[in-house]
């Protein structure tokens, strides 16, 4: 039997599990029905993935073989396992889904960031909050705690932000169609970041973003509800 192991980044209690990005490889694990075996790894374990040439995770080591960034495991999933449900519903799915990996990248998460950020280095161990914090500071130019001060006024815009998805979701149950395809996973794994980092809600109950996101919690027998929570 092959032997996956999916290094995914985790707080100081190694159940708490946060990335947007692991959660997307998580899901795209469980569409293809794929046993895996979860490695808890913290932002100072960089050794840890040496191996993948590179210091991010996920990485997915499958049968000997190791893959990082979310999207490319995504793909590699598809194309090693064509016997199991299609992650994107054929080569026009990929093109596409492509967009909606960039809208996240560069539209969803980093609003969900300005509104959670300053939560994450509870969750972490002294020496990765020391190198968060850091590196955090360093990106955003200023202190965490300045970052998310206005997320209020952040909040607004954000769920402005999120209206196509509202115009899509009004026709159908997921950006699949009837049932999640990998363009579902991306998105909801900003939306699973948030409620596994933090206490402050995203969404309005009404929203039709917050029944997908139900759903989405629900999809792969609750994978994403029963995930522990900071």
């Amino acid at each position: 039997m092959i032997r996956r192991i999916l290094y995914d980044l985790a707080g100081a209690d190694p159940a708490l599990r946060f990335s947007p990005f692991c959660w997307r490889t998580r899901l795209a694990l469980a569409h293809k029905g794929l046993d895996v075996e979860t490695v808890p790894w913290r932002f100072t374990e960089k050794d840890a993935i040496a191996f993948s040439g590179q210091g991010r995770v996920p990485v997915l080591v499958d049968g000997g073989r190791a893959v990082h960034d979310s999207l490319a495991i995504a793909l590699y999933l598809e194309e090693s396992y064509p016997d199991r449900p299609s992650l994107f519903g054929g080569p026009g799915g990929i093109a596409a889904t492509r967009f909606v990996n960039a809208f996240a990248d560069t539209v969803v998460q980093p609003a969900i960031g300005r509104m959670i950020v300053s939560h994450i280095p509870d969750l972490l161990a002294a020496a990765d909050r020391a190198y968060f914090v850091a590196s955090r500071e360093a990106r955003y130019g200023k202190p965490l705690a300045a970052v998310t001060a206005d997320r209020e006024a952040t909040r607004v815009a954000f769920r402005a932000s999120l209206e196509p998805l509202r115009v899509v979701l009004g026709a159908q149950r997921f950006l699949g169609g009837a049932a999640p395809l990998y363009a579902d996973h991306i998105l909801f794994g900003g939306f699973q970041w948030a409620r596994c980092a933090s206490p402050f809600e995203l969404l309005a109950d009404d929203d039709p973003v917050h029944g997908w996101r139900e759903r989405m919690l629900d999809a792969y027998d609750g994978l994403g509800r029963k995930a522990v929570r900071a």
